[in-house]
């Protein structure tokens, strides 16, 4: 059973007043996500302002209950900013920019900063106060949006967090061994280390910072071994996970993407496990087929379903293993919060699964043998970076 968003419809009306413009700033320079040749055609941009509007009555719907009039939603140019909200014309400008060149993930959080701008100015009627104000920040905080004035929309920083990503990173190279035992003995350390150190601060009370992120490539078609991937990550790896739909503005489709919601170490963790599985039953069924001789992918979906299925066997023994050593894990009621606040409504989602082929056994076998390791290109630093850089990767 998967999350994912729900779309909840309300007709709630409310008085609205007209106080000043506030923008949100950008930082001095965007990183590009894609090629910046790339532009909007006058079709495709027809076509994102209705998607804008669709989203906006959704994140209405979800966070606001409907309290919101919708206002005019524009593309405009420049790159000093990544959107704002016009109390004058009652209008919520979006950049260009920030549309081709971020990922769609990003457009929506800058769209709610701008909705909370409004929900300020039009239900509280706060128009006295500093634009990222108390009443502007206790909104974002009750609500799950990003309050920053500026910049896309990062994971938090911390030193803490680095070290433990650095040590765990340190395991896990050793699990690069050719000795078997070795290897799984590196790598079960690697997953004790990581449930003991979230059990610790669960223990300590600290406050805890979480953040989201989103792992993979948008998709139309979400198949069941990506399915799997985030069942494992959810189960084992300490974060929350949810498909989140979003909208490719240069091919003007939707589809779905990956989020996952945590602590910073933890997210950099189940980032670095997300593609580590991708690549690692991709290479498997490669092989697969080679041996075989096999000339198609007919069986590929099958295959890799199996080698996800396999690699949750071997973590769930591992997981019980720890438990008999009186490690269990009991969920962070934090986390969950911070998840319901910025998903407040989500439904669950059954889906059949492969037909349990030759093909599903094979993987499921192949799976069972896999040893989660730090690949060898990606150094081990201060920063506690586990992948190569996402331009590497490509």
């Amino acid at each position: 059973m998967q999350r994912c968003l729900s779309r909840r419809r309300s007709n709630a009306e409310r008085v609205h007043r007209e106080p000043v413009a506030f923008r949100l700033a950008a930082a001095s320079a965007i990183t590009p996500s894609v090629n910046r040749n790339f532009e909007l055609t006058a079709t495709l941009e027809a076509v994102l302002v209705r998607e804008l509007r669709a989203t906006y009555r959704q994140l209405n719907d979800s966070f606001f209950r409907g309290g919101l009039s919708v206002p005019t939603i524009a593309i405009v140019g420049g790159r000093t900013t990544l959107g704002r909200w016009v109390p004058a014309s009652r209008a919520i400008e979006i950049s260009r920019a920030l549309v081709v060149e971020q990922a769609w993930t990003s457009v929506v959080e800058v769209l709610k900063h701008e909705m909370a701008h409004q929900y300020v100015h039009e239900i509280l009627g706060e128009t006295d106060q500093a634009p990222h104000g108390r009443a502007f920040r206790e909104a974002c905080s009750r609500f799950g949006v990003d309050a920053r004035a500026s910049g896309v929309p990062v994971a938090l920083q911390s030193s803490d967090a680095d070290r433990v990503v650095e040590r765990i990173a340190r395991l896990l190279a050793l699990a690069e061994s050719p000795n078997l035992h070795e290897a799984e003995a590196a790598m079960a350390a690697a997953q004790r280390l990581m449930l003991k150190h979230n059990l610790d601060a669960v223990r300590a009370s600290h406050v805890r910072e979480y953040s989201a992120s989103h792992v993979g490539k948008p998709t139309g078609r979400v198949g069941e071994h990506e399915r799997l991937v985030a069942m494992i990550l959810g189960k084992y790896f300490f974060v929350e996970v949810i498909w989140v739909p979003v909208y490719r503005p240069l091919e003007g489709k939707r589809g779905s993407v990956l989020e996952i919601c945590g602590t910073r170490e933890n997210l950099a963790i189940a980032e670095y496990v997300h593609g580590f599985l991708g690549a690692t039953a991709e290479r498997l069924w490669h092989a697969h087929k080679r041996e075989l001789g096999i000339r198609n992918d007919q069986e590929r979906r099958s295959y890799l379903a199996g080698v996800m299925t396999g690699f949750a066997d071997k973590l769930a023994r591992q997981s019980a293993k720890s438990r008999s050593e009186g490690l269990v894990w009991m969920r962070d009621g934090d986390l969950e919060k911070f998840f319901r606040r910025r998903h407040p409504y989500v439904r669950h989602v059954r889906h059949a699964g492969q037909r349990r082929t030759d093909a599903w056994d094979q993987g499921r076998e192949a799976g069972r043998k896999i040893v989660l390791h730090r690949p060898v290109q990606a150094p081990v630093s201060s920063s506690g970076k586990l992948l190569p850089s996402k331009a590497q990767s490509r």
